[in-house]
């Protein structure tokens, strides 16, 4: 739906986040954890809700004021630093966070708030809401607007993001730093469709490798290790729509088509068109 303003047409993103998500802009409560805490618990939260939920927890303090985010990139950063298990066990949340927060209103614009995410490179931001604290508002959430919207705009037409890939024999060592070269959370097995991610390596840390207690970690070869993801392959060139509608319904979204991978945060930066209506 176009909104009219003497006359000029305004696209999507001149429209306001309480326009765009009437209905389900507060209903994402934000994961938070204190400051105090030791990485141990935020990894065991993160564990449990990247992608799937949200996109980072949210830092706070004692009267429950949010100082900052932590995600996975804090952990995989961390742990290829120093891979033992002082730093899950002796270092603080607070010593890691990262204090780009981003706190929104209801009134912020869908390109004020793209443009606060590019500058972050983390897609996460908080609302406040009516109980008194606040709603996350993830690359998860913008997929609602690019299931709702209107557009001939198609997956072939978004920025080509080459598929960066390893090989079975690759150490965990080797994944990581991949992933930190290529500002990357997500690696494909050459030749697959199979992928690890930093919240499957975070899964394994604490399930398989108990916080890295007695173990060289980064030595692990990744096929020995980890039971790996899998990636949607899509060969048809389908509608923006169509592809936010198949990537919300992944507990884990990340496609493949025609050699090039596609994410929330390429459908979330492909808002940004002047192609795109709102169907309201």
């Amino acid at each position: 739906m176009y909104l009219f303003n003497t006359g000029e047409v305004l696209p999507i993103y001149n429209q306001t986040l309480i326009e765009l998500l009437p209905l389900s802009l507060r209903t994402t409560p934000a994961v938070s954890i204190r400051k105090e805490n030791k990485m141990w618990t935020a990894t065991c939260m993160l564990m449990h809700y990247l992608e799937s939920f949200t996109d980072s927890l949210v830092v706070t303090e004692e009267d429950e004021k949010p100082i900052g985010v932590i995600g996975g990139k804090e952990v995989i950063i961390n742990i290829f630093e120093n891979p033992t298990s002082d730093f899950f066990d002796k270092i603080t949340v607070e010593q890691v966070t990262d204090k780009n927060i981003i706190i929104l209103s209801e009134k912020t614009k869908l390109s004020e708030l793209l443009e606060k995410w590019k500058q972050t490179r983390r897609a996460f931001s908080i609302i406040p809401n009516n109980l008194g604290g606040y709603s996350a508002i993830s690359g998860r959430k913008l997929l609602e607007i690019g299931a709702n919207c209107v557009t001939d705009l198609t997956i072939s037409e978004l920025p080509k993001k080459e598929i960066i890939t390893f090989n079975r024999n690759d150490t965990i060592r080797d994944i990581i730093n991949l992933m930190l070269q290529n500002n990357t959370r997500k690696i494909v097995l050459r030749n697959t469709n199979l992928f690890i991610s930093d919240r499957l390596i975070i899964q394994m840390i604490a399930q398989k490798f108990d916080f890295l207690r007695n173990v060289k970690f980064l030595e692990q070869r990744v096929a020995e290790s980890f039971n790996l993801e899998e990636a949607k392959n899509i060969s048809k060139d389908v509608n923006l729509v169509e592809i936010s509608k198949i990537m919300y319904g992944m507990v884990h979204p990340y496609i493949i088509f025609q050699n090039h991978v596609v994410t929330p945060w390429d459908v979330c930066m492909a808002l940004q068109s002047d192609r795109i209506e709102f169907s309201g």
